[in-house]
């Protein structure tokens, strides 16, 4: 790949330039400006350095980097001296960076205490001027966990630091994915600046954030889950082993809320000089720097109405009557409550009160919260040490969005958040993160939801209709099942990642399990009412994944692609994250949900459909240069592959469940995430000690090296799907789906030998049925040849489709188009601007609309068809 062009065509490997194993990056604070004018954002980023042991005096600029930097047009004497000098590789794309240069943190006051220490631990040798900077970077760096408010304090202190100014200026190049940095005359790792301030701007086309408008189309800006991730909104090092704290002061115009993944609350500070506020976050939790989020908007908070008596009383679970200090503060505690801890609303459909399982909560717990645990990962402030975290079932939270969809947020989100977040702690114990916000982003999103650290993004599609009250659990299902996912990643995703990227069904397909089991338990269900719903679900992710591997490349099948090679790296510690940049694996749906696909010639007769209803539709969207795709709202991500994993890791743990049990299963989870938690891994990982905890199982013949075959290791279906799937067709709900299929069926035309249409006038009793019935049915009618005008407008008077979720309204769409039902045109167009989540790509609009028509038309033929 050429550093300095475009991506080849021919390959969709994503490469991670940074040289992580002879440097990392131990901390960024980060001091930005957002322009909304302009939409870009100005700032510098100051790094923390600490070399890798393992590194040596290790020289050059990432030897064995799979595509090496290419000569820069204004330094042609660049790559003449990387043999010669030690070379910083950041990953880097889309940034301007006008300025690097090395800090004198000696010059701080507040870091000659650190020096004093170390002087008093030596043998009386004091460190020279030239390695005096190093030293007391790496003493900052080490300090321990319970002294976090005063590393803190000193990161802070040293990002304001005057630059060095002795020893040179340091140089810098950049290409097509990478800042490459050195200092002159320095040839060692261990010779080169440990603290560094890079000052650069963003692009507006950079991929890791989003300039768009909100709903009430108002300027914002966020982190969309690019597939580059964050290295065009910040230089960065993103392989996932480069684990960094980080802390970010973010000013912006005074009406707007800057949301952060940090772990304290916030509050803004304005400043009279500039009219703008400034708001300061931080994490003490070592996480990849690909997991950073931001998102600047005037959102609004949602609350809850209570009662007087109500504001006295504490969720429970949670630690009420702490005290809450400025944001960025040294007296700030992660693990306190926020000043105003959020209460259910009364109108909540859910209670946790009783949520605490028997069979987990007590004796999973028991000993956990002890002086005795000891934690396997890097030191830092875990809530696992804290006895008080162990029953806090739930985390202070907030609710964020535009205001024209306050009140459904207020209504329909914020009632589920206690109840869904005191379940996924009784599934699975301490919750890893202090606090939680969730915002609606802007239409467009890449997804039903994307959780970060501390904040969770929700698609206005997890929604529903206007429906008189908002009849309970069930118009919530997508909603609240989604928010279950979202929540799910804090396990794993977040506190547990994976090692090697390619392995995204340690997090997509353990969210996916789980979310089913911990929406069953924020609902009460009964152990039958859930067992049912399981198995309906399973049965909806068979179909689309069955459909999608039929329709998919092989290779793309795969969920451990680097099969033997997962997890390695070249000497530097560059890699290529494989397939992270195919344009088809953003509609992949083995990790996610799956539109159906049919025949060619059903696609070509769609079309002139299709072209019916871009000309309703098409002058509109194209006045914002966009070309949309017609698919589920919960099918597409911003990373592609993931609905593949979703779908394949989903039944891949339902098979390993069956082999043990559920409760054993879960059970074992929480014994997984007490051990793992803080890390990253890799699927033997896991499959390793699941082994070890049920021998029983490699008594049957079950080993690593079955699963790797049958699972993980090769495309196609594993025979357990195949024989295990029929099951789930002969369950009560689907029963009763199918009963009504007939009905609909008996109402249309006869086609075809043998079938009779129902008497005119006759009525029919239809039965209601829950939203993934409603899911069911439609696809099931999808599968008819023919359906009368006269059925499909029955169907939406029947089932008030227009006002059912985004998932049910997009099988509705797939119906019009398929029957050419014009009177619904309507509804396609409001699905597209409303609810389609997958914006591909923007076009100049000077390009000729009717080949844009086109390319539109034909993608939602052919994608939703």
């Amino acid at each position: 790949m050429d550093g300095d062009g475009d991506v080849d065509p021919g390959r969709d490997d994503l490469p991670l330039r940074a040289n992580t194993s002879h440097i990392l990056v131990r901390h960024y604070v980060l001091d930005l400006d957002i322009h909304f004018q302009t939409k870009i954002i100005t700032g510098t980023v100051v790094l923390f350095l600490e070399p890798c042991p393992v590194a040596g005096d290790g020289n050059g600029a990432g030897e064995g980097a799979p595509t090496p930097p290419q000569p820069s047009q204004t330094d042609d004497s660049w790559e003449d001296e990387s043999h010669r000098e030690f070379t910083l590789v950041l990953d880097c794309c889309d940034l301007t960076v006008s300025k690097v240069e090395e800090l004198d943190v000696t010059s701080v006051s507040d870091m000659q205490g650190l020096l004093r220490e170390v002087k008093g631990e030596g043998s009386g040798v004091e460190p020279q001027p030239d390695s005096q900077s190093a030293v007391l970077i790496q003493r900052l760096i080490s300090l321990p966990s319970t002294q976090w408010k005063k590393q803190h304090h000193l990161y802070f202190q040293c990002s304001h630091a005057p630059a060095s100014e002795g020893g040179g200026p340091l140089i810098f190049h950049t290409d097509r994915w990478s800042l490459q940095v050195r200092k002159r005359g320095v040839r060692t790792l261990q010779e080169f600046p440990r603290a560094l301030r890079v000052c650069y701007e963003t692009k507006p086309e950079g991929g890791s954030v989003r300039w768009t408008k909100d709903q009430d189309n108002r300027s914002c800006v966020y982190t969309a889950g690019s597939p580059i991730n964050n290295r065009a909104l910040f230089p960065c090092q993103e392989p996932p082993v480069a684990m960094s704290t980080w802390q970010a002061q973010v000013r912006a115009p005074k009406e707007c809320v800057v949301l952060l993944s940090g772990e304290n609350q916030a509050q803004p500070t304005y400043l009279h000089h500039t009219g703008l506020s400034s708001w300061d976050y931080y994490v003490t939790m070592p996480m990849p720097a690909s997991t950073f989020t931001l998102a600047v908007g005037r959102w609004r908070q949602a609350t809850a109405q209570l009662s007087t008596a109500q504001l006295t009383l504490p969720v429970q679970g949670t630690r009420a009557g702490a005290s809450h200090t400025h944001a960025g503060s040294l007296d700030l505690n992660p693990f306190t409550n926020m000043d105003h801890p959020v209460i259910s609303s009364p109108q909540s459909t859910l209670v946790y009160s009783g949520l605490k399982d028997e069979k987990h909560s007590e004796s999973d717990c028991s000993g956990l919260g002890d002086d005795n645990f000891t934690c396997c990962h890097a030191d830092y402030p875990c809530p696992f040490t804290d006895p008080s975290a162990w029953s806090q079932e739930v985390v202070p939270h907030r609710m964020f969005a535009p205001p024209s969809l306050l009140q459904k947020a207020q209504v329909q989100i914020l009632p589920l958040l206690s109840g869904c977040l005191a379940a996924a702690h009784a599934t699975l114990g301490v919750h890893p993160f202090p606090r939680l916000d969730v915002l609606i982003v802007p239409a467009g999103f890449s997804s039903l939801g994307m959780a970060s650290p501390h904040i969770i993004f929700l698609s206005q599609s997890v929604l529903c209709g206007e429906r008189d009250g908002v009849g309970g659990e069930r118009d919530l299902s997508l909603c609240g099942s989604r928010l279950c996912h979202e929540l799910s990643h804090s396990w794993f995703g977040l506190a547990i990642g994976a090692r090697d990227w390619t392995e995204e069904w340690i997090s997509e397909g353990f969210a996916t399990y789980l979310e089913d089991i911990i929406w069953a338990r924020a609902q009460q269900l009964s152990s039958e009412e859930t067992e049912e719903q399981s198995k309906l679900k399973a049965l909806l992710r068979w179909r689309r994944l069955s459909d999608e591997l039929q329709n998919s490349e092989e290779q793309l099948q795969i969920l451990r692609p680097n099969m033997e090679s997962t997890g390695q790296v070249s000497e530097s510690g560059s890699s290529l994250v494989k397939h992270a940049l195919n344009p088809e694996k953003t509609f992949m749906q083995v990790h996610y949900l799956k539109v159906r696909r049919k025949t060619t010639a059903d696609s070509r007769t769609s079309v002139t459909v299709a072209y019916q209803i871009l000309e309703v539709s098409v002058s509109h969207l194209f006045r914002f240069g966009f070309v949309w795709y017609l698919i589920s709202p919960s099918c597409s991500d911003g990373y592609g592959l993931r609905v593949f994993f979703l779908f394949q890791g989903y039944f891949l743990l339902r098979f390993l469940a069956s082999k043990v049990g559920q409760e054993c299963f879960l059970h074992f989870f929480r014994l997984f995430v007490k051990k793992y938690h803080g890390q990253l891994i890799l699927s033997q990982d896991f499959l390793q000690m699941l082994l070890e905890t049920f021998p029983d199982m490699e008594r049957q013949g079950l080993n690593l090296e079955a699963i790797y075959a049958d699972w993980l290791d090769r495309p196609g279906i594993p025979k357990w799907l195949c024989e295990g799937s029929a099951i789930w067709t002969q369950t009560r709900l689907v029963e009763e789906v199918k009963a009504e299929v007939a009905k609909w069926i008996g109402l249309s035309p006869s086609v075809g030998k043998g079938r009779k249409r129902k008497k005119a006038g006759l009525k029919v009793n239809f039965k209601e049925v829950m939203p993934e019935q409603l899911v069911l049915l439609l696809e099931l009618l999808l599968e008819e040849a023919e359906l009368s005008v006269t059925s499909l407008r029955t169907i939406k008077r029947t089932y008030d489709l227009q006002k059912q979720d985004a998932e049910v309204r997009h099988r509705w769409c797939e119906l019009v188009v398929k029957h050419k039902y014009a009177q619904a045109y309507g509804d396609v167009e409001h699905f597209l601007i409303h609810d389609q989540v997958t914006l591909t790509h923007t076009l100049p609009l000077s390009h000729n609309t009717d080949s844009c028509a086109k390319a539109c038309c034909w993608e939602c033929v052919s994608i939703c068809m």
